[in-house]
């Protein structure tokens, strides 16, 4: 067996997230008194009893996210279920390295609430959107966006899985592009419930302001291979995480790329680590032959144990 971890990117969140885990285990207990200290503000409280509105806002939602996803590994480790390989879709990246090791928690979580708060400010909310586009090839829809970008910044921010590709930019190009790919055969479009138009070049800014952050972020050896959105495959030198990772926020997120690489390396085993099962459903859609599971609480955790004790 060759297992993979995946971590759960921004969209996933909700009320109560992590809550059974926090009440059952310590050492889930202790990562969210970890981050309400690291960030001077109860996350914890906000990951379980809300508001959705501020849930939801990009700067709170990302360090909850990483919260939540860290506290699910740890109380993993503590079973002995352990990855060979690991990767994020999008923040979900930042779990994976605090995983690997190369990342260290509190550093973590501090640098994606910066992260969200640039990202929030390099664009005026009601100025950028996304949108899911099913059943398109990526060529068509790239080409689309090429002869949509006169009303805007219109551009692929996601390759999900095989017919499932995410938009994103100004709300107006968006908008002619979502049309124009009903016309030309996809069979539905998703907007999306975002707060801005993620991976596109409209977050320069916010990624510049990401390198200066991570000038003074410590990066370690990874202890366990990762892999990135940028490129869809390994990273190779853990001098070249800091720049992937201020890359990530304006470029595509290559995910189907990911898992097709891990595959490759005869990954069978897929453990979805977060909120929600949107990665568990990209991954079957990408081969159906491979095992799928994911924890978010006691009972899909206990489901994971099972199986992996069988």
């Amino acid at each position: 067996m060759k297992v993979a971890f995946l971590f759960a990117g921004q969209g996933a969140q909700y009320v109560g997230m992590g809550k059974e885990l926090y009440e059952k285990y310590d050492i889930a207990k202790e990562v969210y008194t970890k981050a309400d200290l690291a960030l001077n503000f109860n996350i914890s409280n906000l990951c379980f009893e809300g508001p959705i509105e501020n849930l939801n806002k990009t700067k709170y939602t990302q360090p909850a996210i990483l919260t939540t996803s860290i506290a699910i590994l740890k109380v993993l480790e503590q079973f002995e279920i352990k990855a060979d390989e690991v990767a994020g879709l999008s923040l979900g990246e930042y779990s994976a390295h605090v995983c690997s090791g190369s990342l260290n928690f509190e550093d973590a979580v501090k640098l994606v609430k910066k992260r969200g708060v640039y990202m929030e400010e390099a664009v005026p909310e009601g100025v950028g959107t996304m949108a899911a586009i099913l059943g398109l090839e990526g060529e068509v829809l790239r080409q689309i966006c090429v002869e949509c970008s006169s009303f805007g910044i219109v551009e692929v921010a996601n390759y999900n899985s095989p017919g499932q590709i995410v938009i994103s930019g100004e709300v107006e190009a968006v908008k002619k592009a979502s049309k124009k790919a009903i016309e030309k055969g996809a069979k539905r479009v998703i907007p999306l419930k975002v707060s801005g138009p993620f991976h596109t070049s409209m977050l320069k800014e916010a990624s510049e302001k990401l390198l200066k952050e991570l000038e003074d972020v410590k990066v370690n050896t990874m202890n366990i291979p990762v892999l990135t959105n940028v490129t869809g495959s390994y990273i190779n030198e853990k001098e070249d995480i800091k720049e992937l990772l201020v890359k990530q926020v304006r470029s595509s997120v290559r995910w189907e790329e990911t898992i097709k690489t891990m595959l490759k390396d005869e990954v069978d085993t897929f453990v979805e680590i977060g909120p929600g099962k949107a990665l568990s459903g990209f991954v079957k859609k990408i081969d159906r032959k491979v095992n799928i599971m994911n924890v978010e609480d006691v009972s899909s955790l206990e489901k994971t144990i099972e199986y992996f004790k069988s």
